[in-house]
């Protein structure tokens, strides 16, 4: 998980939501992302 961009993570996470993929694997996506720190609105609205 750590050699993904903070840009990719987030791209990752809401491509795994919108295509229904395992619960697990995108719960594991959103812990990374909460680990880092990031909010991942602030990239879906390009900030």
């Amino acid at each position: 998980m750590e050699l993904l961009s903070d840009d990719l993570l987030v791209d990752s996470y809401y491509m795994a939501v919108q295509l229904h993929l395992e619960t697990e694997f995108i719960r594991l996506l959103l812990s990374e992302i909460q680990r880092r720190g990031i909010n991942p609105d602030s990239y879906r609205l390009g900030a």
